[in-house]
């Protein structure tokens, strides 16, 4: 009786266990709401020039983006202007490999770029990922260089129209924007792109009045947070900047619900500005896959801040000391504008031209010293294999085959202890009303056999940060976005399209997200279970029924997963029974004892029944 209570009780864990997951991937992982054709028009005007229109707040999702129907509908019309401006003459194009877009000549605003490599959707003809947008439109977000004009100097603002000496930007032909005030001064912004996502922006003032003049430099990036990717508690999405070579996660637009339990969180909406201790690196704003921000030149005096606008939308800023410019002088500095995809070589590469710490706005974690080298290993094998699913098999060989020696080690391990079994239990009798004198001869027995009853822990401690190193290294790359591997494997970072339940997508429905099994979540429990078949059964039949249950109950809980980590799970699994077989074969010992231990486990089940059978055996039913 004592036995069944106990399996009901686990069952009904597990099912409170994967309800709970369910919402718990529900709140944190919130589908993307479906457009709604001709959906109605967002209700109101903006509250101030240059603001998004007011809507209904939506949690993020995963990626980002905008999620309100009317939204992504306003946006498009938004889109369409701009393109218009552009063939009118009042932008300058930008045509680089890795950017395209414009800049707007009212303002001199970096604030129409895309991502040339990056699709939104895995569909070929998705459009490229937008990172920039105009001011005022639903996605509102992009960068400004400029100047705060001091003792009355007149400096240009957002209604300037400046005049540009080229009408494209490219790798090859920088653009300078120039504009003259009333009074001689020349204010220039000289832009260079390079073939990835770095924009340098140089700005001068040249002085051709009769007196001395004063101007603040500053640059700035504004964005709302309508189109934030999902903060989590390890991978951040917000605010971000690096200070004195430390890069810091500690600002997020909100801080809410349960995410900072394990971290700390200033929240920038309620502090309005959040200064950084330091001298500032760069600044900016980063979602789980694009980042921008400001870098600033080696030895800049700038001072850094974050601040909060309202209506969600917040500001990353540098602010530069005044500067005198005497007459006939000119007077410049540099400031580089990162807006692209946190693609971890390109990171790398711009730390080497001077960026300190840029690619640690990839959030790597406690664990980087090990995730960075486990993925360079994975993002050469892909560069060998030119297929990311190969390469993460490889990937787990090579772990798991660096991790042989210690399993051996295991199973010699879990042999010697099998082999002092009958010791141990006249020791345990011997003396099982003196606890201390008992525990005192074990370790005595221990010492003289050779045995360390903690070897067998070894490999467990060493694959916890093993997996997880490898599911933060699959969850937040870039590298793994849109990779296919075969069949109907298009995305391996996102789930398994194929669903039991509606026949692989045979029926017009989508199950829910706790019943959304696909194949790969049904191999992931078909090899765990043959995995604990060939594990030493648990003596109490109570756990033993527990561990049968386990491997289907993490199919469910895994199945929303990436489909990249559910293939390293199942090929782990698929080398760990190949591996335990081997062992067995080298320790016959350990399989004739698994073989006993479970016949004496169904001896003690069999005993267990009968005792609860009523006297005279089971009651046979009344006939008439």
């Amino acid at each position: 009786m004592e036995n069944q209570r106990n399996v009901i009780l686990a069952m009904v864990l597990m099912a409170l266990m994967l309800v709970g997951w369910d919402m718990g991937m529900r709140y944190y992982y919130p589908p993307v709401p479906k457009p709604v054709a001709g959906g109605p028009a967002a209700a109101g005007s903006p509250s101030a020039p240059g603001a998004p229109a007011a809507s209904p707040t939506l949690k993020p999702t995963r990626e980002g983006g905008l999620q309100a129907p009317a939204e992504i509908a306003e946006e498009k019309r938004d889109l369409v202007q701009v393109a218009q401006a552009l063939a009118s003459g009042n932008r300058v194009a930008v045509d680089a490999p890795g950017l395209k877009g414009s800049i707007n000549l009212t303002g001199g605003l970096i604030d129409d770029l895309t991502l040339a490599r990056h699709r939104e959707k895995l569909d070929k003809n998705s459009p490229p990922v937008r990172m920039f947008s105009p001011a005022g439109t639903p996605e509102q977000h992009y960068a400004q260089v400029g100047w705060l004009g001091q003792n009355g100097v007149a400096a240009p603002g957002p209604d300037t129209l400046w005049q540009a000496d080229g009408a494209k930007l490219t790798p090859a032909a920088p653009v300078t924007l120039r504009w003259t005030n009333p009074t001689g001064q020349t204010f220039a912004i000289r832009y260079a792109i390079d073939a990835n996502y770095m924009i340098t922006a140089t700005q001068s003032v040249t002085n051709a009045g009769a007196t001395p003049v004063s101007v603040k430099p500053f640059a700035l990036v504004n964005r709302t947070s309508k189109t934030a990717s999902l903060n989590t508690w390890n991978i951040h999405a917000g605010p971000i900047s690096a200070n004195d070579g430390t890069v810091d996660f500690v600002v997020s637009y909100i801080c809410d619900g349960g995410v900072y339990i394990l971290s700390s969180c200033t929240d920038l909406s309620k502090s309005k500005v959040v200064t950084r201790p330091g001298q500032p690196n760069w600044i900016g704003f980063t979602d789980i896959y694009w980042l921008s921000a400001l870098a600033v030149e080696s030895g800049s005096k700038a001072q850094s801040a974050f601040r909060s606008l309202g209506d969600n939308v917040f500001r990353a800023e540098l602010v530069w000391p005044s500067v005198q410019v005497m007459p006939g002088q000119t007077s410049g500095q540099t400031v580089r504008v990162f807006a692209g995809a946190k693609e971890n070589s390109v990171l790398e590469a711009y730390e080497k031209q001077g960026i300190t710490n840029l690619s640690l706005s990839i959030d790597w974690g406690w664990f980087r010293w090990f995730e960075k080298p486990i993925f360079w290993l994975l993002d050469s094998l892909f560069r060998g294999v030119h297929n990311f699913g190969l390469a993460i098999i490889l990937l787990t060989l090579i772990v798991r085959g660096m991790m042989f020696p210690v399993a051996q080690r295991q199973f010699a391990s879990m042999a010697a202890m099998r082999a002092i079994q009958p010791k141990l239990k006249v020791i345990q009798e011997r003396f099982k009303d003196d606890k201390a004198k008992q525990q005192q001869e074990i370790m005595a027995l221990y010492k003289a056999e050779g045995v360390n009853p903690l070897a067998g822990c070894l490999p467990i401690f060493l694959q916890i940060p093993i997996f997880f190193a490898l599911y933060k290294v699959l969850t937040l790359t870039i590298e793994m976005r849109h990779q296919p591997f075969y069949f109907w494997i298009k995305d391996l970072s996102a789930p398994d399209p194929l669903h039991v339940l509606n026949l692989f997508g045979l029926l017009p429905f989508t199950p829910p997200a706790f019943l959304a099994i696909g194949v790969l979540a049904i191999l992931l429990g078909i090899t765990m279970w043959a995995q604990f078949k060939l594990q030493p059964a648990a003596m109490d039949p109570a756990q033993q029924q527990v561990m049968a249950l386990m491997p289907w109950m993490m199919m469910f809980v895994m199945a929303p997963f990436a489909a990249g980590l559910l293939i390293y799970w199942i090929t782990s699994n698929l080398l760990t029974i190949a591996q335990q077989k081997y062992l067995y074969s080298k320790h016959p010992q350990l399989k004739a004892q698994a073989s006993k231990d479970q016949l004496d486990i169904d001896r003690v089940a069999a005993r267990e029944q009968k005792a609860q059978e009523p006297k005279g055996g089971p009651r046979k039913p009344k006939t008439r």
